[in-house]
């Protein structure tokens, strides 16, 4: 039974993972005329409007979450949700799509804040060579980026900029993995989808309000709005959904390595769509980056595994 419910998981948060990377692609570009805030308000909202009327009977379950349980709601909305999402679309507004591949490597960068954080919050024991794989991983990333060049020098500037915000969301994206994974300890996947859309839409309302972009409602073309539920309906909720049922029954880093078919995906489908190709030096800073990441995840889940679970039969709660 385990073994059929760990598959299921790996298989949900992989398919999901890859649908992020098509909509990095192929779908989030096709909004670059928005203000990015209102793109993040968006794509929150319009899946939420839809949730209150399949998933009404949730705000019933609020009478019964502590006050702990809210805070780690609000976190993964903030981290998620806001920060992450407006994050990697700043990112990828900033290298005016051309670097797309690029900027969706680096932010898979994720593991290392997520397996710190596992540790610090949900007691996930830290394997011992994490730091150098976390340092290799660093590196590798460095020259995806930047390849052999100085950073003032790619991209007229903006790619550096751009990788800031690409890091700030690999470190939202994985600490959201780990709230996840510990509100999903008492609620439903439905749950946890529900409120991280309801209060990531609350949180970027409030973002749009003070900044004044509440006219973008007059910029936005009926293009635009045919995107947005497009992505709302398939790569937003759809693929959160999937991401947080498959959450359940897999350790946080093991989700950060299924988690790779983003990149992989985003690889395979700007080259199919855009004809983009990485320089046989960002092939190489990538394919470090990705195995050291890929080392530090799978070192942190044996080593997990082998002191909780000595003969590796996990119960799934």
């Amino acid at each position: 039974m385990f073994r059929k419910t760990t598959t299921l998981g790996v298989f949900l948060v992989c398919v999901a993972a890859t649908m992020w990377g098509f909509d990095g692609v192929v779908l989030t570009p096709r909004l670059w005329n928005l203000d990015v805030s209102f793109v993040v308000f968006i794509l929150h909202a319009l899946p939420f409007l839809l949730m209150n009327v399949i998933l009404y009977r949730e705000y019933k379950t609020f009478k019964i979450l502590e006050k702990s349980d809210l805070f780690y709601f609000f976190l993964i909305a903030l981290f998620g949700g806001a920060l992450g999402t407006l994050a990697i679309v700043k990112a990828l507004f900033l290298v005016e799509f051309k670097h797309l591949t690029v900027v969706t490597l680096l932010q898979k960068l994720q593991p290392v804040f997520a397996i710190i954080l596992a540790r610090m919050l949900l007691k996930e024991r830290l394997q011992s060579r994490f730091l150098l794989w976390a340092g290799i991983a660093l590196i590798g990333g460095y020259f995806l980026t930047f390849e052999l060049q100085t950073p003032a020098l790619v991209n007229n500037g903006n790619m550096l900029p751009a990788a800031i915000y690409a890091l700030i969301a690999a470190f939202s994206f994985g600490s959201a993995t780990v709230f996840g994974k510990r509100v999903l300890n008492k609620v439903s996947f439905t749950t946890a989808l529900f409120y991280r859309y309801g209060l990531t839409t609350l949180i970027m309302f409030f973002v749009v309000l003070m900044n004044g972009k509440m006219s973008q409602f007059a910029v936005a073309t009926p293009a635009n709005w045919l995107f947005f539920v497009v992505i709302g309906l398939t790569t937003g909720s759809g693929a959160i959904l999937m991401y947080y049922y498959g959450l359940r029954y897999i350790r946080a880093n093991v989700a950060t390595v299924c988690e790779l078919c983003f990149p992989i995906s985003s690889v395979i489908f700007d080259y199919l769509v855009n004809k983009n190709v990485l320089s046989p030096v960002q092939w190489a800073g990538s394919l470090v980056m990705l195995v050291a990441i890929y080392k530090i995840s799978t070192n942190q889940t044996a080593e997990t595994n082998n002191v909780s679970n000595p003969k590796g039969l996990l119960e799934v709660s």
